[in-house]
């Protein structure tokens, strides 16, 4: 079990999706060790400071003096990211320039889901979406859900295990800096292993 979530859980999501089980589980251990809480209760985040730059810009904001004062969160190159609590701290300096954007260049929960896709994903507002992601891991899988379900080519490439294809198009063009690609095939490899040996 991760964070709140059953092995049903997980085994509905692969059902709705149409993959195997251990490709939900390989996802969300490699997206966040599996679990979508800090010790606090507040849903775990990274936030994105490039993503908060193209935010910001599409808000009509002053960029340029945005990345003289502040480049530690507004900042054309991804980084700065302190992890844990710590990520917190970014985002509530990044609430005080603007609160909506803040929030969209913040992943979130189990499976990271970027707040900028709320929209599309279906939540009434980015509040709501955040609302979601603090409530319970539940809704953070479904969050999970509705984004593959927004991304059918994301589904392929898991359903055909190629793990190069997911990473590129669910973490970016830098996912083989951080070997995300190599890092689910091992989950993957580890959780097969386990339905294998519970069979």
């Amino acid at each position: 079990m991760m964070s709140g979530l059953t092995e049903a859980d997980f085994q509905q999501a692969a059902t709705t999706l149409n993959v195997p089980l251990a490709i939900v589980q390989a996802v969300a251990e490699v997206e966040s060790q599996g679990q979508g809480f800090l010790p606090d209760g507040r849903p775990v985040i990274l936030f994105e400071r490039h993503i908060f730059y193209k935010r910001l810009k599409q808000y009509g904001l002053d960029i340029a003096q945005l990345t003289q004062d502040c480049p530690h969160i507004v900042n054309v190159s991804p980084g700065g990211y302190q992890g844990g609590v710590m990520e917190y701290e970014r985002l509530a300096m990044a609430q005080q320039i603007h609160e909506t954007a803040a929030y969209e260049a913040a992943s979130w929960g189990i499976f990271q889901i970027m707040g900028l896709h709320w929209q599309a994903l279906g939540y009434a507002s980015i509040d709501g979406f955040v609302q979601c992601m603090q409530r319970s891991a539940r809704e953070q899988l479904m969050a999970f859900i509705r984004y593959l379900k927004h991304q059918p080519t994301l589904i392929h490439a898991l359903q055909t295990q190629q793990w190069a294809l997911f990473a590129r198009g669910y973490n970016g063009i830098d996912y083989a800096r951080h070997a995300y690609d190599l890092k689910l095939a091992q989950a993957w490899n580890k959780y097969m292993r386990v339905d294998v040996d519970n069979c």
